[in-house]
């Protein structure tokens, strides 16, 4: 039996739900789950951690690295 993966519905819109976002660290680590944001992209929230600090709702743009 497959098992249901179940998102968070995002209270800011109440429309789309909290996507799980992992990244790789400096040192080439994989971070779990380092942003979440949601899936509806009228919404755009977004709540993610860097160097230890909770940042919520920044842009969301294209990453050129």
């Amino acid at each position: 039996m497959a098992k249901e993966t179940r998102f968070t519905e995002c209270l800011k819109c109440n429309e789309g739900v909290l996507l799980p976002l992992s990244d790789y660290g400096r040192d080439g680590a994989s971070i779990r789950y380092k942003a979440w944001a949601c899936s509806n992209p009228d919404c755009g929230f977004n709540i993610r951690i860097d160097n230890g600090e909770i940042s919520l709702g920044r842009d969301i743009g294209q990453s050129y690295k």
